[in-house]
């Protein structure tokens, strides 16, 4: 795994944390977090230790603070997009059917751009781990990520990969619609572009004519973007920013956990 982003800003303050944003992003081991002030970064840290949101020590004094607004990023096991049109609130339970939802899983519903929204479950072990922060707080983890790349007038020959430790989501926009969004785990390089290939296969699409735009745990020259490049032959990091970030922090590392503050808040039921 690549190095994390640790950071602190010397005007942070937790006395004014009042006047702050509190980002958390939950994984199924780890966590990521970020503290913002209107657009600036004053604290991130990521690939922390799940344990310090149940029984906060390192983290106590951060996580203890009452800050002005709170937004969590929760992962899924399982999802669905369906079209606004047809959500309604009194729907989730019935679309939820679909999704398989075990007793130790819950589920979240919202909005997740102007046409679709998404329904997803995740695990009630780590909604026990951030429920104190208020899960009217809680939106799906990559929400964010792909409202910042709409945002971004994004051209029909780009497909957008958010990489982690061991899973990748692909992202797709056509006409400046969303067409195409999923997640997949992956154990190795090759498991990764073998996904990336399937969903350029799925879309019609020819890797010779695309742009790969990567944001996550990558860094040139590792194992993954070696392996993409044999297939892709035009890969370039994702250079959004969303928040004005130091300059030693690179800012697709970051995207995804950056852009929750784009968010709003979710329904679960």
């Amino acid at each position: 795994m690549s190095d994390t982003n640790n950071y602190t800003d010397n005007t942070f303050n937790l006395y004014q944390a009042y006047s702050y944003t509190l980002l958390l992003q939950v994984e199924p081991t780890s966590f990521s977090y970020a503290v913002v002030n209107d657009t600036h970064l004053l604290v991130s840290a990521q690939n922390c230790d799940l344990q310090e949101l149940f029984q906060p020590m390192a983290l106590n004094d951060l996580l203890s603070a009452t800050y002005k607004k709170v937004i969590i990023g929760m992962p899924a096991s399982g999802l669905t997009l369906i079209p606004n049109s047809l959500f309604r609130e009194e729907r989730v339970s019935g679309f939820a059917r679909f999704l398989d939802v075990k007793e130790n899983e819950k589920v979240f519903a919202q909005p997740l751009d102007d046409i679709n929204a998404i329904i997803y479950k995740t695990d009630a072990g780590l909604i026990s781990a951030v429920e104190r922060f208020g899960l009217q707080n809680a939106v799906y983890t990559a929400k964010g990520w792909i409202k910042a790349i709409a945002n971004s007038n994004p051209p029909n020959n780009n497909l957008y990969l958010d990489v982690s430790k061991d899973k990748v989501q692909l992202l797709y926009f056509s006409l400046k619609t969303l067409r195409f969004y999923n997640t997949f785990d992956f154990r190795s390089e090759d498991e990764l572009a073998y996904f990336a290939s399937f969903v350029t296969e799925e879309l019609n699409l020819k890797p010779q004519n695309i742009t790969l735009v990567i944001s996550g745990d990558v860094a040139a020259g590792d194992k993954n973007l070696i392996r993409l490049a044999y297939f892709f032959p035009k890969i370039e990091r994702n250079g959004l920013k969303v928040l004005e970030l130091p300059g030693q922090i690179q800012s697709h590392k970051l995207l995804s956990l950056a852009a929750l503050s784009l968010c709003g808040s979710s329904v679960a039921v």
